[in-house]
Order: structure tokens, then sequence, then C-alpha cells
């Protein structure tokens, strides 16, 4: 017999059982937390150390490949409708140079994902007056992100509803537009779609 793939060690084996049932609990519970659907994975499959535990780029990649193969056309309908409605709301913000981020942008959309936007503007009252004077309700909130050197800033989160869809939109300054959030998948610089990318998406 010739040499095969080696067994991969138990270690591996744990990261992969968490990652896969995190990755069902933030399909199928509406989960939205990387970190808590972790945890959740973990406490049911009795996992209690913390080197087993998978990185939230892998439980990303679980997640993926779960809707793909459990919910593949239902996803493509989502992705498309959410899509739809981030447009209207760019087109809608459009002076506040909108970008799309999250899920509608990645397609990994499950059936609580919301249309999340990063939007600028020189001060945060400047988007809840906008959104005042065309009598659109909104509700007021804060969200820590993290930045480059293990910086973390919370941001001001307005959010109102659109079709049915929550729409997000994170505030940030644009004279600190260089200053890009890191993406809590990989701890990159987060991945932001124009207008023009998203009609591309649509087009495709």
């Amino acid at each position: 017999m010739g040499p095969g793939k080696p067994p991969a060690r138990s270690g591996e084996q744990g990261r992969a059982r968490i990652a896969t049932e995190a990755a069902r609990i933030m399909a199928e519970e509406g989960v939205r937390d990387f970190h808590m659907a972790k945890r959740k994975a973990a406490d049911r499959l009795n996992v209690r150390q913390q080197r087993d535990l998978p990185t939230n780029k892998e439980i990303e990649a679980a997640l993926a490949e779960r809707l793909q193969l459990f919910h593949g056309n239902t996803v493509a309908r989502n992705a498309r409708r959410l899509r739809e409605v981030a447009l209207q709301a760019m087109n809608f913000l459009a002076s506040f140079s909108p970008r799309l981020v999250g899920s509608v942008l990645s397609g990994n959309v499950t059936p609580t994902s919301e249309v999340q936007l990063h939007v600028s503007a020189d001060s945060p009252e400047d988007v809840a007056l906008f959104l005042r004077e065309r009598a659109v309700p909104f509700q007021l909130n804060e969200r820590r992100l993290k930045f480059g050197n293990e910086r973390y800033k919370n941001v001001v989160v307005y959010s109102f509803v659109a079709d049915d869809v929550t729409v997000e939109l994170c505030v940030f300054d644009p004279r600190s537009a260089r200053a890009m959030p890191l993406s809590p998948v990989d701890g990159l610089p987060i991945q932001r779609g124009s207008l023009k990318d998203l009609e591309l998406l649509l087009a495709n």
C-alpha cells in the first residue's frame, strides 16, 4: 500500500467539528456573531480546550459550504433580493458615499442577514437629519470595531427597515477614510463594495 494522506490530528478534527456546528447555528438559528456561534458549538460538543476552537475564517468557510450544500437555491434567491434592497438603499444614500459590506456582499446570506452599509459623513447627525427629513424611522446604536494596531473604536450605527429588510448604516468620518476597520472573518481590512460593484454582482 502506497503512502496516503496522513490522518487529521485530534485538534484539527475538533476544530472542524466545532466549525461545522457553528456554521449550522449561524445558518439555522439566526446567530450572526462568530464568537457566540463558536462558544455555543463548543458547549454543545462538550469542548473545553481553547486551543481546539476554530478561527472565524474556518467557520466562514464551513458556513459557505453548508449554505451551498443545503440551501443553495434559497441562498441565491435571498442574496439577490438583499442586493436589490442594498442597491435601492445605496442610491437613496448616494450623498454619503455608501459602501456595501458583510454577508450581502460576499453572498453567504442566512435568513437573518441584514444589509450592512458603511457611509461617510462629517457628523453622524447629518445622517440622522437626512433620514428624519425623509420621514424614515430609524434606531440609533453603536458598534465596536477593530482597526489596525489593535485599536478599537465605537462607531454610530443607524438602522431602518426597507421592504421588510433591516438596513444598517455604520457612519465613518471621511477625514479618516484610510483607517479601514478589520474584518471579523480574517482580520484583514474589510471588503467594501461600491454601487458599481453591486450593479455588476446583480448583472451576473
